[in-house]
């Protein structure tokens, strides 16, 4: 449903997400002694997104280290897609239980990046998925190839 509405408003106007509705009520009604509320924009699902040598072909359903294939699910997928696009900063549990497609809760994401991590570990020199303890995930920033 979300993807269809994307579709439908590509071009049109930005589309803004957020995670409850208490943040919802913070972006509509500002409080002005409250600190403005960091809202992403939802991510385009097309695309490549590149962190260093790993590729995420989003339109091909493909996910590739040095040229090689990595095996991941759809959910593991757009989750590494999300941490690795640009803006890369630290997602919020609400943020990224809403961005992932179909939505999942938070036991559900946990799950994902576990097994996100333990794929991610045998790769030498590429992510790592970090905690930011209370708040969510965040990647490194992506090492520098060829003095890019």
């Amino acid at each position: 449903m979300l993807d269809q509405v994307r579709q439908q408003l590509a071009g049109v106007c930005q589309l803004v997400s957020c995670a409850d509705l208490v943040q919802l009520r913070a972006m509509l009604f500002p409080s002005p002694s409250a600190p403005t509320p960091a809202v992403w924009p939802v991510t385009e699902a097309q695309g490549l997104v590149e962190w260093g040598e790993l590729v995420v072909d989003r339109d091909g359903h493909r996910v590739t280290w040095r040229g090689d294939p990595l095996p991941l699910t759809p959910t593991e997928r757009e989750l590494l897609a999300l941490l690795i696009g640009p803006p890369l900063v630290v997602w919020s549990y609400e943020q990224l239980c809403a961005s992932v497609r179909g939505g999942v809760d938070t036991a559900a994401l946990q799950s994902t990046v576990r097994r996100l991590r333990r794929r991610l570990r045998g790769l030498p020199g590429g992510p790592h998925v970090h905690t930011v303890r209370g708040v969510g995930y965040r990647l490194d920033p992506a090492p520098r190839l060829n003095g890019r």
